[in-house]
């Protein structure tokens, strides 16, 4: 899978070739009988990341984010991102054809009820949305007297010409010494899921929840190693896996056939169709399953029941062996870390080096490990200006000279058998200024203080949200996304339901991994963020009255003492940095060469006020 680590640098297509597409999608709409479409950033299972099969929405527009919607009308175009990336759209789309909106507050379909008219007739690819989206667009086009049209085919896959075949990528299973429980293990406690929801059946529409529940990885899309898959699995009798046969090798195949029949993924529409019959009641995942799921259980007479996918949350919760490969995986990941950071230190005050360097060099240090097998993310590298753009990624147009007197944001990870790695540092070039240094420092305590955080059990992400935003809104500033998202084992690095956000409504529980990451971003200047991945454990608390949890932080790597401005800092927060410092001291130096071992003495050196 080496080549596949390989990071693609040119910038998407532009200028004529978008606009041709745009005139030949619109012409093709017409053909239909349609006024309006939608085009979202999704597949059928709503992945994150994509086959290339199933990039519509960078095909159209040119812009390559992981979300975003556009609506072509017959004179008019929106693409709606969110503010992760509002400047990375204005970059990539031509201004002239789309103009560029919100893609939270106010949602597309605010935006439908003013442009829309009476007699308009709005598409959608109803194996593209979730019902949920589908009846809010329904409802947009009820107020302005337009009908909402479920197409039978994609028309914007008839103007694609081009168009990548989906892909075969081999079936890998996933041992026990990894996953830590058998499939026949996973598929009991499911069934008790099935049966607490008062259903006949359960849809995975998740790959990776079909991958978790099944033991299996694939690589089917970037950066994750996900097998494309649906699974029904009813409360009693067999489950049946539906996945490309083409995937599987006969051992395999032999292997899952133990636990669950294993068809083409063409034969799910005829299971549910016959599931339905006599009003059954199927469970599908609101996060995940196609409108057209639904739209099938409905028309067969069944009953479709949305709710959240309880092997959602089975699987937010690692097992000890989980937890015990995802501090291995760490702990091999913090010497290929500290390995960089020293090369970063030794070489980019020359002015020699360039983002799209530093990307390569990381990635080179990753792979020597000889355990790694592809990043969890394209890496973000962006410095000075470049370092404010959220989800940055760095091509040869915008690759910039790393140069003393900016910040270098890195945002990087891994993928590797036992564990999955997310990790952020932002370097000084040089002298940092005064600025830089308070909005670090304001980073670097938001961080401390989820870090330090005790709760009680049943507390949500929201409720510790506004602890790593508290010093950044002291000084009148924020940033525009989430200080933390869940993570999987050896699957998505970014992993549902728990989150540390404002809408991060799901309770943290013992055996999660999430990210914490707050972070600052001044446009056209710099940017600011420090990552590490923290485990919920739990903690013993003198006269508590009911279980408190606390964060075990997993990631090993200095955070850069030069950035710190030490006035700012109490005694107790300096501690814990000095008390982190010396923890990733004594775990990293035993992994890492001599001249490492030298750079890292006095990148985690004690600081003292």
């Amino acid at each position: 899978m080496l080549e596949a680590l390989f990071q693609t640098f040119d910038e998407p297509e532009a200028g004529v070739a978008l606009a041709a597409r745009l005139s030949a999608f619109r012409e093709e709409l017409a053909r239909r009988n349609l006024t309006a479409f939608i085009v979202p950033r999704a597949d059928q299972q709503q992945n994150e990341y994509v086959a290339p099969s199933e990039e519509r929405l960078a095909w159209l527009t040119g812009f390559t984010g992981s979300a975003g919607v556009a609506i072509v009308l017959r004179n008019e175009a929106a693409l709606f991102v969110d503010g992760r990336y509002t400047l990375q759209a204005g970059k990539q789309v031509d201004a002239r054809a789309w103009r560029i909106e919100p893609l939270v507050a106010p949602p597309p379909e605010a935006w439908l009820e003013k442009h829309l008219v009476a007699g308009d007739r709005l598409g959608f690819d109803p194996w593209l949305h979730t019902s949920a989206a589908v009846e809010r667009f329904a409802a947009a086009c009820a107020k302005a007297g337009a009908e909402l049209i479920a197409a039978d085919t994609n028309p914007l896959d008839a103007v694609w010409t081009e168009r990548p075949a989906p892909p075969l990528a081999p079936v890998t299973l996933h041992g026990e010494q990894f996953s830590g429980e058998a499939e026949a293990e996973k598929l009991k406690r499911i069934t008790g899921e099935i049966e607490r929801l008062g259903v006949e059946a359960l849809v995975l529409s998740d790959s990776h929840a079909v991958a978790w529940t099944f033991n299996i990885r694939g690589g089917d899309v970037s950066h994750t190693p996900l097998p494309l898959s649906y699974a029904l699995l009813p409360k009693g009798g067999r489950p049946t896996l539906f996945i490309d046969h083409r995937k599987l090798s006969n051992s395999v195949r032999d292997h899952l056939e133990k636990v669950a029949n294993v068809a083409d993924p063409g034969a799910l529409t005829q299971k549910l169709t016959e599931l339905g019959r006599g009003g059954t009641a199927i469970a599908l995942d609101s996060a995940t399953a196609a409108d057209a799921l639904s739209r099938l259980v409905s028309a067969a007479g069944g009953k479709p029941v949305r709710g959240s996918d309880p092997v959602s949350l089975l699987k937010a919760i690692k097992n000890p062996i989980e937890i015990k490969g995802t501090r291995a995986a760490h702990r091999r990941d913090a010497a290929a870390l500290a390995r960089f950071l020293a090369w970063i230190d030794r070489e980019a005050p020359s002015g020699a080096l360039t983002e799209i360097d530093a990307v390569e060099a990381l990635e080179t240090f990753r792979r020597e490990t000889g355990a790694l097998k592809d990043v969890s993310f394209p890496t973000i590298s962006g410095t000075g200006p470049n370092g404010a753009i959220v989800h940055y990624r760095v091509t040869r147009k915008s690759n910039r000279r790393i140069v003393p007197g900016d910040l270098l944001l890195i945002d990087s990870g891994a993928q590797y058998e036992d564990g999955t790695t997310d990790v952020t540092r932002t370097i000084a070039i040089g002298p940092p200024t005064l600025e830089m240094c308070d909005r670090f420092t304001r980073v670097l305590r938001g961080h401390i203080a989820i870090a330090r955080a005790l709760f009680p059990d049943g507390t949500t992400g929201a409720q510790l949200d506004t602890l790593a935003r508290q010093f950044l809104w002291q000084a009148g500033i924020d940033f525009e996304h989430g200080t933390g998202h869940g993570v999987g084992s050896y699957l998505s690095v970014h992993e549902g339901p728990a989150r540390i956000s404002k809408l991060g409504t799901t309770p943290l529980k013992r055996g999660m991994i999430l990210s914490n990451e707050p972070g600052y971003y001044k446009t056209d200047a710099f940017g600011i963020r420090i990552e590490n991945l923290v485990l919920v454990v739990g903690a013993e608390v003198a006269g508590a009255e009911k279980p408190v949890n606390a964060f075990e932080t997993l990631t090993l790597a200095p955070i850069d003492r030069r950035l710190v401005d030490l006035n700012m800092l109490t005694g107790d927060e300096l501690s814990w940095l000095n008390e982190y410092h010396e923890r990733v001291r004594h775990e990293v130096r035993p992994h890492v060469d001599e001249a490492t071992k030298v750079w890292l003495d006095a990148a985690t050196a004690p600081l003292s006020l």
